[in-house]
């Protein structure tokens, strides 16, 4: 059985493949609706418990992964079972960690990697991917 967002709830991104991921800020209300079936969580420190599935990637705001081998398998993780499960990527506001991440979803969906932060900044937020070394970080990401 398939489990995926509205194709227009709120902060849904929807990659070529047709796969459907949220992302959100967690300093903001959980939205309406379906609950997430799985969730990976970039923070700089552990995410409380959810009443989901969740991995935490230990991820300082405005920086990098602290781990890449741990966040290109946590990522690719994610896009597989946003195949068929609510997945949601989430940091604190919601854009440049989770921006990131997105566009890393989408380079793994087949979206060119000089393309990924043009593609997400159209799809997601017009804000996400907040510093250079980000855009940079998802330029590289897959080589």
């Amino acid at each position: 059985m398939t489990a995926t967002w509205a194709p227009d709830a709120t902060g849904v991104l929807r990659l070529p493949s047709g796969r459907l991921v949220r992302g959100r800020g967690l300093r903001h209300p959980l939205p309406p609706g379906p609950q997430p079936t799985f969730a990976l969580y970039l923070l700089g420190k552990q995410p409380p418990p959810t009443g989901w599935e969740q991995r935490w990637l230990r991820w300082p705001d405005f920086w990098l992964p602290s781990d890449r081998e741990a966040a290109a398998g946590s990522l690719r993780e994610a896009w597989q079972r946003a195949g068929e499960e609510r997945v949601e990527v989430a940091c604190g506001g919601g854009r440049g960690r989770t921006g990131t991440a997105l566009a890393c979803l989408a380079v793994l969906d087949g979206v060119p990697a000089d393309r990924a932060v043009a593609y997400v900044r159209e799809h997601y937020d017009r804000h996400a991917v907040e510093t250079p070394w980000q855009r940079r970080y998802v330029t590289r990401f897959g080589r």
